[in-house]
Order: structure tokens, then sequence, then C-alpha cells
């Protein structure tokens, strides 16, 4: 096992961004304290060749100006609030609008925009680096001072670990997540529409025209049915799967298969649900050596409470404060010698 720093580059303020490196088992990752991002991952493939599996940027540059949020953490808010709004103990907060009429990922200055405190440590069968944020009450139009902490690591059991903590001085919503675009191929390496996946989740969240739930939870068939294992195909989704299973314990959540490189990846969490997105909206973005993301260049499984929860009662609830801390966890496990099936 291996951790190394180094200078990623200097924001206008002179402020330093690190990257680290992280390796241990068969795979290396490195992040940026930049957005809390993941800037790479490598992965053997079946044949023993290794690939970056991650979208995302070969400088500090991109991720400044990162419209499709690139392997960052998003919060405090993941995902979208309805209206840019929310009514909480008798008073209505207004959020930034910078999706149409609705909020996403926490508006216009999220945490995916911001340098976070960073430290590296190993800990048993695992490398890892802390992430410390500071929200202060009002930013981007939320309630309460909410203190932040993310780790990212690696185990020698070839799996990304992901625990997400915040505490709250009042009332607030909160929804952390990694908005990590994968591509078992690897990145730069056309479509992920021959991925095969599989959801352990037997219904998803029903949507408008401007991807913000209904309310409604539909079971999961036809073209949502992901209970077998079988190809992306249609490459339509960003759609919030609610994951089988109790919230709150560690369970599976997902199951990605590329048949060309034999790589495959588990998903396990403790968060209600998932979003699967599978770069709809990616047109041209220049990404690391020359690469092109162009539509559906890669695929998200972002693990979250629900979007636009603040509003929907019947969703578990997402109000965090000083009775209640919000603690999370996922964990991405890669095998290159069975694949899921």
């Amino acid at each position: 096992m291996k951790i190394s720093r180094k200078t990623f580059g200097l924001l206008s303020d002179g402020r330093k961004v690190h990257l680290y490196v992280l390796k241990a088992g068969d795979l290396k990752l490195c992040l940026s304290s930049f957005g809390a991002a993941w800037t790479s991952l490598m992965v053997p493939s079946k044949k023993g060749g290794k690939a970056d599996v991650l979208l995302g940027y070969s400088s500090l540059a991109g991720y400044l100006n990162n419209t499709p949020y690139l392997g960052v953490t998003v919060g405090r808010f993941a995902n979208r609030i309805g209206g840019a709004a929310f009514a909480l103990q008798g008073n209505k907060y207004h959020l930034d609008k910078n999706d149409g009429e609705n909020t996403l990922h926490g508006g216009w200055r999220g945490f995916d925009k911001q340098l976070w405190r960073s430290e590296s440590f190993a800990k048993g069968d695992g490398v890892f680096v802390r992430f410390e944020l500071e929200s202060p009450d009002g930013e981007g139009g939320f309630p309460g001072r909410l203190t932040t902490a993310v780790t990212y690591g690696l185990s020698k059991a070839n799996e990304v670990i992901a625990v997400y903590e915040a505490q709250a001085d009042a009332p607030t919503p909160v929804n952390l997540t990694n908005h990590a675009y994968f591509n078992l191929a690897g990145e730069g390496r056309g479509d992920i529409l021959s991925h095969e996946i599989r959801l352990h989740a037997a219904s998803y969240l029903e949507i408008d025209d401007q991807f913000v739930p209904t309310g409604r939870i539909l079971p999961a068939a036809g073209s949502f049915d992901f209970g077998k294992q079988k190809p992306i195909a249609e490459g339509r989704y960003d759609h919030c799967f609610a994951v089988d299973g109790e919230p709150g314990e560690l369970r599976p959540c997902a199951e990605v298969f590329e048949p060309a490189s034999g790589r495959a990846m588990k998903v396990f969490t403790t968060q209600p649900g998932v979003q699967l997105y599978t770069g709809n909206m990616l047109g041209g973005i220049p990404g690391k050596a020359g690469s092109l993301y162009g539509k559906h260049s890669g695929l998200c499984l972002e693990t979250q409470h629900f979007p636009d929860s603040p509003n929907k009662r019947d969703f578990p609830s997402c109000i965090f404060g000083p009775q209640r801390d919000y603690i999370e966890k996922s964990v991405f496990a890669f095998d290159t010698k069975s694949g899921c099936k």
C-alpha cells in the first residue's frame, strides 16, 4: 500500500490544490482536494492490461470549469430540489436556480467548486484521504452551519471505499455523493451502451420533464427492470432507483460488467437510492490526454437520498441537525477475474 501527494495547481488566490495518489491491491486512485474529486482510477482488465476507468481532466483547469461534474463530491444536496425552494419548520427557504427553475447539486457554488482541507492516512488494509469542509449558515440558501467530512480510500481487496459524514447546528437538508463517471472499457474508449448492468432495485422514482421526481414510486418494469443483468442499450436514464433492503445498512446496490475487458464492478451502499445516469447530456467535452467525451461516454451510479426529498414527505427524510448526524457509506468493488455473471 502506498500514499503520495503532490501539487495539482494553484487557485487564483494562491491557495494550493493537492493531488493524492493511493495504491492498494491492484488499483490506483487519484484524488484532488479541489472538489474532493476522483480524478483517475486505474483498474486491470481480465487480459492483464490496466486502464483509467474514470472520465475526467488531465489538469486542475478542467475541474475549475467542470459543467458535467466529472468525479466531484456534490453537496449540500446532491441532485435536484424542485422549484429551488423548500419549507422547513414553518420557514420557506429559497435556493440557487442553477438548473432552470430548480437547484442542482447544491447550487452555483456547491461543494464541487470548493477547496477542501485534506489529510491522508493508512488504516488496517487500506489507504485513505479525509476531506473536510465547512458550509456557513445561508450558503446557497440552505439553513444551518454544516461541517462535512468525506473519506475516500482503497483496500487491498480492490475496493474503493467512500464514507460521508456531516453535522449541522440546525435542521437542514443533507445529501452527499460522488459524481464519478465510469467507463469500464477505459475513459475515451467509446460509449457505455454495451456495458451490462444489474440494479438491486425493484422500484424507481417517476420524474417530470425537468427531471424532478413527481412523488410516485413505480415498479421497475420494462426498460427500467434491471433485476437481471442486461446491456444498458437505450442510454436514456437519469433516474433514481430505490435500493432494495433497509436504508442505513450496507447492502448490494448495483453490478456493472464490460464484456471486452472483463472488468466488473459491484456497488454497495447504506443510502436509500442510486441515481443511474448514462451521460445523456455529454456533448464533446474535452477530457484527458485528448479524449473527447460525447454522449454516453460514461455512466454514473450516484448513491444518495432521493432527489427533491425536502419537498416530498413520503420520501426517506433528508433532514439532519443537532439531534441527527449524517453518515453514509458506499463501496465500489472491482473484479477482473470472474465478471458479474
